[in-house]
């Protein structure tokens, strides 16, 4: 089935190049995304992702900065020229948000919150929709006819794990997933590899894989200091590390982005 292709800024989402989203999972302070952009966009990333609220298993975890972050986030977007998305839970935060950024995202546990859904569809911004990690690929995809059934068609779907048996890895990549959705609606399909492992040493051979099967796009959790993350430290990559890894998937420019080593606290 011939793909749609959805634009973001510069970014093509379906096209012939491969869309890498990079950024932290939380967004903690100005010169840590600044920081962040900076170097993500030298590695090829397309586009910038940063939480703004953030729906933690535990209500005493961190829940992200709100409205102070989307002013950080576009902030980061317009000194680097790149696009940037992040996460909503309600149509409140649709209102906002859509002041600041380029794309809403619908986070796993959201996939069901068919409202929200709804509001996202006739709210015509972009949209990226996570795969619930206890939804079949069936259910997935009846989630996005609910924002296509309101006109709009700029949906990205993204494959980010499952829940299953197995416990070495966070959730387990539905690798099958990626052309079985691509192939159903003709959207285009991207992979979330750090949920799916929830560990480092596994982002590159699964976003390998991920492109085997056809993925339009990576999203990447990356940190200027994983180990002092508020959230999700410990599958996210380096600085240093994304560089190597945006070489290894073949979406760095072709000089090397040549890094600057900090020395941190």
């Amino acid at each position: 089935m011939l793909v749609r292709e959805v634009r973001v800024g510069d970014a093509v989402f379906g096209g012939s190049k491969i869309v890498l989203i990079a950024g932290p999972c939380s967004v903690e302070n100005e010169e840590m995304v600044i920081e962040t952009a900076r170097t993500v966009v030298k590695c090829g990333a397309k586009m910038l992702r940063g939480g703004s609220w953030k729906p933690r298993t535990s209500p005493y975890s961190f829940q992200g900065l709100g409205l102070e972050a989307l002013k950080i986030l576009r902030k980061a977007g317009n000194e680097f020229n790149i696009p940037v998305v992040t996460e909503v839970m309600s149509a409140k935060q649709i209102e906002i948000a859509s002041e600041y950024v380029d794309m809403l995202q619908v986070g796993a546990r959201n996939m069901h919150n068919f409202t929200l859904l709804s509001e996202i569809g006739r709210s015509g911004m972009p949209v990226l929709l996570k795969r619930g990690f206890m939804a079949t690929v069936e259910e997935w995809l009846l989630a996005a006819e609910y924002i296509l059934k309101e006109g709009n068609e700029s949906i990205v779907l993204c494959e980010r794990g499952i829940r299953t048996f197995e416990t070495w890895t966070r959730s387990t990549l539905d690798i099958a997933a990626v052309p079985l959705a691509r192939n159903s609606l003709g959207l285009p399909v991207i992979v979330d590899p750090c949920h799916a492992a929830g560990r480092r040493d596994l982002i590159l051979p699964l976003s390998l894989a991920a492109l085997g099967a056809g993925a339009d796009g990576l999203m990447i959790e990356v940190h200027p200091d994983p180990d002092k993350a508020l959230s999700d430290g410990g599958q996210s990559l380096s600085l240093e590390e994304f560089e190597s890894y945006s070489q290894k998937i073949g979406a760095a420019p072709q000089s090397p982005c040549r890094l600057k080593k900090k020395n941190r606290r």
